[in-house]
C-alpha cells in the first residue's frame, strides 16, 4: 500500500518547485524527500517531475496526478486542523531511538513526567541514524557519529567498557594472575568461568577481547539472556563474567551485588552522542530530554 507521507512529500516538491524547498516545508532531509520521491515514482510507475538543474518541473503525468491528489491531501489536512483546534493544546509527538538498555537506565523512569508525546524506537545504530536523516526519528543516543550533513551530533557523556563478574567470583585467584602479565595465562583463567552474552549485541566482549588479547574471544557464552540489563540482574546470582558498559551497572558495584573484575590492560571508553537534525520544529521538547540525560548520567537527580 501506497504511503500517505509520498502524497505529501510530492505536494510539497511541486509547490515550491525544489527538493530543498519540500524538505524545509515539511522539516525532513533532503535525501528523505528524495526517497519518498523514488518511492512514489516506483509505485506509480513513471516519472512525476523532470530535474532541471535545481529545479523539479512536473511532467504531465506529475500535472495529472497533482490534480488527482491535491484536493484529498488539503482535505485531509483540514481535518488535522481541526481536531487539533478541538483539543486544549498541540501536544507534539517526539521520537527518539537509543539502545534498550539505555533506555531502562535513564529515560524510562521519567517518561510519565514529560508534557508531550513520546514514542521509543530501537534498533541498530546504523539503522537509527538513516531513520533520524530521513525524519523518521528525531533524536538518537549514540556512540557512533554519522556522516549526513544534516545531523548535528553533540558529545555529552562517556561509557567505559568493563569486566564484571557475581560477587562469588574469585578476584583474589585472578588478581594473582593478573600479576603475572602473562595474557595467556589471564584469558585461560577468564576462559574456565562462566560467561554471559546478549542475543542482539555481543560487540562490546568483542572489543574488549580485541583491545586486551590481540583477537575476538574463541569461546561462545554459556548463557545467552535478551539483553544487557537481563545479565546484571543474572550475574546477582553469585557467579558469571561479563563485558558491560560501566554504567549499567554502577549502583549494583557500590552496593556490592556484583563485583568490578578487571578494566583491561587498556581501557576501552566510547564517547555517547546525541544526533538531531540541523532544522526541527520540536527543539525545545529535544532540549528537555538531553536535559534529563545529562543530569541522569552525571548522577544528580533530574
Amino acid at each position: 500500500m501506497v504511503n500517505l507521507e509520498w502524497y505529501r512529500t510530492f505536494k510539497a516538491i511541486y509547490k515550491t518547485g525544489t527538493l530543498t524547498g519540500a524538505a524545509d516545508s515539511l522539516f525532513i532531509s533532503q535525501p528523505g524527500v528524495s526517497l519518498h520521491l523514488g518511492s512514489l515514482e516506483a509505485y506509480v510507475g513513471y516519472k512525476l517531475f523532470d530535474r532541471t538543474g535545481r529545479k523539479m518541473i512536473p511532467t504531465e503525468r506529475g500535472k495529472v496526478l497533482f490534480n488527482a491528489v491535491s484536493e484529498p491531501l488539503t482535505k485531509l489536512e483540514e481535518v488535522e486542523k481541526n481536531f487539533q483546534k478541538s483539543t486544549e493544546k498541540h501536544t507534539p509527538t517526539i521520537s527518539v531511538g537509543m539502545c534498550f538498555e539505555t533506555f531502562q537506565t535513564t529515560l524510562e523512569q521519567y517518561v510519565s513526567t514529560l508534557d508531550f508525546n513520546l514514542i521509543i524506537s530501537f534498533g541498530e545504530y546504523p539503522e537509527m541514524l538513516d531513520q533520524l536523516d530521513k525524519g523518521i526519528l528525531d533524536l538518537i543516543i549514540t556512540p557512533k557519529k554519522g556522516t549526513s550533513p544534516n545531523i548535528l551530533h553533540e558529545a555529552f557523556s562517556s561509557e567505559q567498557i568493563i569486566l564484571v563478574g557475581g560477587k562469588d567470583i574469585d578476584t583474589e585467584s585472578f588478581g594473582e594472575v593478573l600479576k603475572t602479565k602473562d595474557f595467556q595465562k589471564i584469558e585461560s583463567w577468564l576462559k574456565n568461568e562462566k560467561w554471559y552474552g546478549t542475543t542482539g549485541d555481543m560487540e562490546h566482549l568483542f572489543q574488549f577481547w580485541l583491545m586486551n588479547f590481540g583477537h575476538k574471544p574463541n569461546f561462545r557464552p554459556n548463557y545467552i539472556v535478551p539483553n544487557l540489563n537481563s545479565i546484571i540482574r543474572c550475574l546477582k546470582g553469585g557467579t558469571g563474567l561479563a563485558v558491560v558498559p560501566d554504567f549499567l551497572c554502577k549502583n549494583e558495584i557500590e552496593s556490592g551485588e556484583i563485583q568490578l573484575i578487571w578494566e583491561g590492560d587498556k581501557k576501552l571508553e566510547n564517547t555517547l552522542y546525541f544526533g538531531c537534525r540541523k532544522k526541527t520544529m520540536y527543539q525545545s521538547e529535544i532540549d528537555h530530554i538531553k536535559g534529563l540525560f545529562r543530569q541522569v548520567m552525571s548522577g544528580v537527580e533530574a
